[in-house]
């Protein structure tokens, strides 16, 4: 279709085709692993800790699903500051098809480990005011795939747009030229954080709606 962009798709395979390029680099594990290996179970223990600790022992087999995303993520967000590149994340439709996955998983997930228990937390703790709790959690639910997507797009985007906007202004103002190489660096640093940090929230987001799905209602 004229028109249509098809630019966060093909970045997108390329995030996916980096992840898994670098997975396969690391080979089997050994008794003596390298510094590559040793990095790769670093963050394996990483987003073992984080499941642990917000989930407990039977959340272990989230792990891939959480890892999977935190790398794609990762790098999607990282193709951002290749200059002439888009960040995959920076476009909604990536963002929102992650979110949906998550969003899926976690209700299955829900209803997989406590049945149609499940759809007991979504009626509060006064019964004569189920109803009323009931539509407020489905909307509440309803809306976290859009929250997950927008906060991630918004700073992905909003990063970008700075940059490129800094680059203009030292383009066209020869005055700020001097202090422009300093001003780059520094948000340079700052995006970097960024694909860090926004990384991370949508990791440890997952996990906690995930923990609130499989939690066990106590009698």
């Amino acid at each position: 279709m004229e028109g249509v962009s098809y630019n966060h798709v093909i970045l997108g395979l390329v995030s996916m085709g980096i992840a898994v390029a670098l997975i396969l680099l690391g080979g089997r594990p050994s008794v003596r692993p390298t510094r590559y290996q040793a990095l790769l179970e670093g963050y394996l223990r990483f987003v073992r800790s984080m499941v642990l600790d917000n989930i407990g022992e039977k959340g272990l087999r989230y792990v891939p699903l959480i890892a999977s995303l935190g790398l794609f993520i990762f790098f999607s967000n990282l193709l951002g500051m290749v200059p002439g590149l888009e960040a995959p994340t920076g476009n909604m439709n990536t963002n929102l098809a992650m979110a949906l996955i998550v969003f899926l998983y976690y209700n299955f997930e829900g209803i997989r480990e406590n049945g149609l228990r499940y759809f007991k937390h979504f009626m509060g703790p006064i019964p004569w005011l189920a109803p009323f709790f009931f539509v407020v959690e489905v909307i509440s639910h309803i809306a976290r795939p859009i929250t997950l997507s927008l906060r991630l797009f918004a700073n992905m985007k909003g990063g970008a747009i700075l940059l490129i906007a800094l680059v203009g202004v030292a383009i066209k103002n020869p005055f700020t030229m001097a202090l422009s190489p300093v001003a780059l660096v520094f948000i340079i640093a700052i995006k970097f954080l960024a694909v860090f940090i926004q990384t991370y929230v949508f990791m440890i987001l997952s996990v906690v709606y995930l923990a609130g799905a499989v939690a066990h209602e106590e009698h």
